[in-house]
């Protein structure tokens, strides 16, 4: 009985692959058609004496596509640097106090973590603080506040050293 059920199992296995073949035809159909097709528009081109001016074609400009992001972050760009802060409202949840600009080293879902953050950035000498975005519900690390862009783009690079994700965060009163 076994034996039987391989051995048809097998038969229809053959025939099912053998019947997906392409066939060679249409594969010769489809070439001759293009070649028509080449003939045709080599006939229909107006023949031009050799001491004629190449013609010149027209350049078709390439757009590339949109990219979409998301509607939810606003970002603020100062054209005299071109560096990108965004721009958030939140409250301080634990720390001294915030200025216009701060550098954001890790954002949170529970405040434990962000906590732990905070304590490893104060061993380390930085005056870390934790704030809340309420409309995300997230605890933002900031390790360092400044009244200046250019001062927290330089504490924003030095922190990249060991946070490689750290970024401007502009406080929306």
């Amino acid at each position: 009985m076994k034996k039987t059920t391989i051995l048809c199992v097998g038969l229809c296995a053959a025939m099912a692959f053998t019947s997906c073949k392409s066939n060679e035809s249409a594969y010769k159909r489809a070439y001759e058609k293009a070649k028509q097709y080449d003939t045709a528009a080599a006939q229909q081109a107006p023949q031009t004496p050799q001491t004629a001016a190449p013609q010149t074609t027209e350049e078709v400009a390439v757009v590339a596509p949109v990219e979409a992001k998301p509607a939810d972050e606003a970002r603020v760009v100062d054209n005299l640097d071109n560096v990108s802060v965004r721009q958030e409202s939140v409250t301080l949840i634990n720390g001294s106090g915030l200025k216009d600009f701060s550098v954001i080293v890790g954002s949170f879902g529970l405040i434990s973590n962000a906590e732990g953050l905070q304590q490893r950035l104060k061993a380390a000498g930085y005056d870390a603080q934790v704030v809340k975005n309420e409309e995300k519900n997230m605890y933002r690390v900031v390790a360092s506040t400044f009244a200046g862009k250019a001062d927290a783009v330089n504490s924003r690079d030095q922190l990249r050293a060991t946070y490689p994700d750290a970024w401007l965060l502009y406080n929306v009163r």
